[in-house]
């Protein structure tokens, strides 16, 4: 899925626009027991308890695509006979009305989910009537052209509040209000199936982690019976590992500023573009920029082995998990120096008098801890 279709499914969780009837839950206490279970028609629930629900169950089609958000693709053996599929199948395809596929699902997740505390599943259906866009993207909202259907899954932490000192009107007086148990934001969800090309796409469903550096592979592994995508804090550390160990003495910082200028260019000129399918790179991406920095071809080739063994022989990256677009990052044991990708041109690595150095280039406007300073020194005061 791209940002586009997700946007378009993300703007039906208003009570004006959605068509679901109603939620499905169970209470799961820290011990991995089910407190209880509810099947709750939104149409019974207040205006603003409905829109609470459609607020929470959003946020599981948040974040960013590629760390957040990712797809989860399905074998064609599995969409066949797989029993993981059919499980999901038969709960779209009842509506959550299969009591026996609602229950199956919900033991499956209890038994895989590794989250600390008492939490919530909840599990919504909704049907799209999905508007006509004609060649100019123009939206026929009367002139529908498909109808999709799709399950939404939330899981979410119920956390127990502090207790506090509240002011109540009633009385002008302030009280205390004692500890009580809230719903928190989804901390991992899915969809099923995708809106590819604005339809139904049943060989993949799109998966939410709230944490970029946790996807949660019990619980993937369990629903999807699918190898869990590979954390996006995890895919920055695993290719700055790939990088090092293979370049070796020839990965200095002019090289990987050159990897990183590229990146952070390649994902401007993408926004810029605004195009719609997500930014991937390949090996080969990387491979040209190192050859550009005029390393040899063993370097090179060795980066590609090793990328291969970390990530898989086909498997391309979305560039923001990989450079920071907002900082460029230079660390040392005692100094840490940051500055933003498009000034790292004012960064240097010098050698003086046999000692290795940092160099920041710097003229007006330097302070130390707030004042302004004057810099002193250079060949033209010796």
């Amino acid at each position: 899925m791209n940002e586009k279709e997700i946007a378009e499914i993300r703007r039906r969780f208003r009570p004006e626009k959605s068509n679901i009837s109603h939620i499905r839950g169970c209470y799961v206490n820290e011990k991995r027991e089910v407190i209880s279970q509810f099947d709750q028609p939104l149409s019974m629930m207040s205006e603003e308890d409905a829109e609470k629900i459609l607020s929470i169950l959003k946020k599981t089609l948040s974040g960013t695509l590629g760390k957040n958000l990712m797809d989860i693709e399905f074998m064609t053996q599995q969409v066949l006979d797989g029993p993981e599929h059919k499980q999901l199948m038969t709960l779209r395809s009842s509506a959550l009305k299969d009591e026996e596929a609602v229950q199956a699902f919900f033991d499956t997740a209890i038994q895989s989910l590794d989250i600390e505390g008492n939490y919530l599943i909840m599990l919504a259906y909704d049907v799209y009537d999905v508007p006509y866009r004609s060649a100019d993207g123009q939206r026929l909202e009367d002139a529908a052209s498909d109808t999709f259907s799709y399950i939404l899954c939330s899981v979410c932490p119920v956390k127990l509040t502090k207790p506090a000192l509240s002011y109540y009107v009633q009385d002008s007086q302030f009280h205390s209000r004692e500890p009580d148990w809230v719903l928190a934001a989804p901390e991992l969800g899915f969809m099923f199936p995708a809106f590819d090309d604005r339809s139904a796409n049943i060989y993949s469903a799109l998966y939410y982690t709230r944490s970029a550096a946790e996807v949660h592979d019990g619980f993937v592994d369990a629903v999807f019976c699918c190898q869990p995508p590979m954390p996006a804090a995890a895919q920055k550390e695993t290719f700055g590992a790939v990088l090092g160990e293979t370049l070796a003495e020839d990965c200095s910082f002019e090289v990987v500023q050159a990897v990183s200028d590229e990146l952070c260019q390649m994902i401007e000129t993408h926004k810029v573009n605004k195009e719609e399918e997500p930014l991937r790179i390949s090996k080969y991406t990387v491979k040209r920029v190192l050859e550009g920095c005029g390393l040899p071809p063993e370097r090179t080739q060795a980066f590609v082995q090793q990328y291969d063994e970390a990530f898989g022989k086909d498997a391309d990256l979305s560039p923001k998990n990989i450079v920071d677009v907002k900082q460029f990052e230079i660390r040392t044991p005692n100094v840490v120096v940051r500055t933003a990708p498009a000034c790292s041109h004012l960064v240097e690595t010098r050698v003086i008098d046999g000692s290795k150095y940092i160099l920041i280039r710097a003229e007006d406007g330097v302070e130390v801890n707030g004042v302004n300073i004057t810099l002193h020194g250079g060949p033209a005061e010796q």
